[in-house]
Formats: C-alpha cells, sequence, structure tokens
C-alpha cells in the first residue's frame, strides 16, 4: 500500500477496503484447517505466527517505501501520545479477539463460539458508536443490522446441533468485545482526523499482538511437528500476507472513514467467504439453509454500503451549500 491516510480516503474506496478484507479474512479459517491437517499447530501458536508472519512483512513494506521521511511526517501529522493509543489499543484488542475467540471455540464449539462472536459484535459496536460517538443508525441501518444478523444464524447454526456453554459464549462475547473496541477507537480516531498511516498502525499493533499472544502460544507449542514442512510454509506465508497483512491494512485504513455500524455488518462477509472457500476447496456441501444466510448476508452488506455511500454524498453537498452561503460583514 501507499502512504495511506484514512482521512484522505473517499468512502467508495474505504467500501472496497473494508468489503476486500472481509473477503481475505474468510479464506483464514480454511487455511487454517489446512494447517491442522498439516500439522500438530494449535489454534494460539497459529495465531502468533500470523501476527509475528504480518509484522514482519510489514516491516518490509515500510523500509520498501519510497518516501524515507513518512514516519517523520507521520508524527507531525499525529501527536505522539495519540499515535501510542491508537498503536497500543489496537494491538490489545487484536490479541483478545483472537485468543478469546479460539478459546470460545474450543469451550462451546465452533458453531456456537462463531455466532455469538460474530454476532454479537455489531451490537457491541451499534451501541458503543451510539454512546460514545453520537453516531445514528436511522431505520434502514436497524434494518440491515438485524438482516445481517438473521443471515448469519442461519449460515453458522442452520442444519447444525448447537451444545451451547456458559464460559464458551462468555468467552465469545469477551471476544466481540475486543473487536468492537477495535472498530471504535479506529473510527473515532479517524473521524478526529490527524492523518494516522495505517500501514504504520497495522505494522506496529502487530507487534503488540504478537507479544501478548507469545506467552500462550509457547505453552501450547511454538514448533509444529510435520510431514509436509514445504506445504506448511507455504499456508503460513499465505495466511501472514493476504488474511493477515494485507486484510489488516485495508481494514485499518477504511474503518477510519465509514461508519461504525456499517463496518461491523460489512465485516460479516468473513463467512460468507469463508463458506465459497469451504466448498470449492475443502469439499463441503452449499446447503439450503448456507445459501439462504449468505443471500442475506450480503443484502444487508450491499444496502449498507449504499446507504454509507449516500449519506457520505449528502454530506457533501450540505457543506457546498454551506460554502456558498456569503457572510455578511457587520
Amino acid at each position: 500500500m501507499s502512504n495511506t491516510h484514512g482521512s484522505a480516503l473517499s468512502t467508495g474506496r474505504s467500501l472496497t477496503y473494508l468489503i476486500v478484507a472481509g473477503l481475505a479474512w474468510g479464506t483464514a479459517g480454511a487455511a487454517a484447517s489446512l494447517v491442522f491437517r498439516a500439522s500438530d499447530m494449535g489454534p494460539l501458536a497459529l495465531s502468533f505466527w500470523r501476527c509475528a508472519g504480518g509484522l514482519v512483512l510489514l516491516l518490509g513494506v515500510l523500509a520498501l517505501r519510497r518516501e524515507p521521511r513518512a514516519a517523520t511526517r507521520l508524527g507531525d501529522a499525529e501527536p505522539r501520545r495519540r499515535r501510542l493509543v491508537r498503536i497500543l489499543g489496537t494491538g490489545i484488542g487484536l490479541t483478545v479477539f483472537q485468543s478469546a475467540y479460539f478459546a470460545a471455540v474450543e469451550a462451546t464449539g465452533l458453531a456456537v463460539g462463531t455466532v455469538v462472536t460474530l454476532g454479537a459484535g455489531p451490537v457491541l459496536i451499534a451501541v458503543g458508536a451510539r454512546l460514545l460517538m453520537g453516531e445514528r443508525i436511522g431505520a434502514g441501518g436497524a434494518a440491515a443490522v438485524a438482516g445481517a444478523l438473521a443471515g448469519l444464524g442461519v449460515l453458522v447454526l442452520g442444519g447444525k446441533g448447537a451444545d451451547v456453554r456458559p464460559l464458551g459464549v462468555l468467552l465469545a462475547v469477551v471476544s466481540a468485545a475486543g473487536y468492537a473496541a477495535i472498530t471504535l477507537l479506529t473510527r473515532r480516531l479517524g473521524r478526529d482526523g490527524g492523518g494516522a498511516d495505517a500501514l504504520s498502525t497495522t505494522t506496529w499493533s502487530f507487534a503488540v499482538g504478537a507479544v501478548g499472544l507469545l506467552p500462550m502460544a509457547a505453552a501450547e507449542g511454538l514448533l509444529p511437528h510435520t510431514d509436509a514442512p514445504v506445504r506448511l510454509l507455504a499456508l503460513l506465508v499465505y495466511v501472514a500476507a493476504v488474511p493477515t497483512a494485507l486484510a489488516y491494512a485495508l481494514y485499518f485504513a477504511g474503518a477510519a472513514v465509514v461508519r461504525a455500524a456499517t463496518v461491523s455488518v460489512i465485516m460479516l462477509l468473513e463467512p460468507v467467504s469463508a463458506a465459497v472457500v469451504a466448498v470449492a476447496l475443502l469439499g463441503e456441501h452449499l446447503t439450503p439453509a448456507t445459501l439462504a444466510g449468505t443471500l442475506l448476508l450480503l443484502v444487508a452488506v450491499t444496502g449498507l454500503a449504499f446507504a454509507e455511500a449516500r449519506t457520505a454524498a449528502e454530506r457533501r453537498r450540505e457543506g457546498q451549500a454551506v460554502a456558498r452561503i456569503p457572510v455578511r460583514a457587520e
């Protein structure tokens, strides 16, 4: 990526970034499944290597950028204390989000852990955005969020039995809170301006996440045993590059511009992408419930994307109208 500043992005480009990020994240689950088939690596170790690999890749991108003074300009554009809050907050949120999600899946199963985490996320984000930033969803937005949650429930739970355990549900809500905190922090700081560099923020947030995950990953076992080391390495590189380094950089750039509730629903494209990959690459069957849930999610995401673009256009017209009003000298 170039030196992308969240506040400089158009709404259309931000929506594109978020959609690509959601689709890329959806491939991470399939890649993780292949990693677990090819080795004895555990989920926390995989999460650590995901952050560490993303950190290494983005450090290389930062070093190769043709603007050697970018960091200096960033420091001038955004106060050092605020930048520290951004990086630490995002890194801690990533650690909580990933580790609590894996723990929820272990405690109550993949279906319940996923639906509670991704279902509670939009609710927590909408409430947080209303309380902390005064953002209004509106009737159309509320309907889109409800449709997205319904689609997610059908997609994940349709046709499957669910063994609900209170501890697993609690861990899933904690994971959703970590994701909500990242989204709200990114949106709040992006709305306040300051010219933050999404690529730099993502890079150092991965550093915080890797440090936070290291003790748990070490306890689980950092180095896996495998009979296919080349295949395993290729999968780990993919996980670090596409659904991590690329997807998170695009996500943080787009989330700084788009309304928090819209971001939360667009990110529900992740399970849609995961379902498509599962059918195409892992040989899983596409059930009627999966098709119905996918359709509901896509309709909700499309509706919110159009609403976001329409709102941005109205704000630009209002701003232009105010600018044309003559100021009478007293």
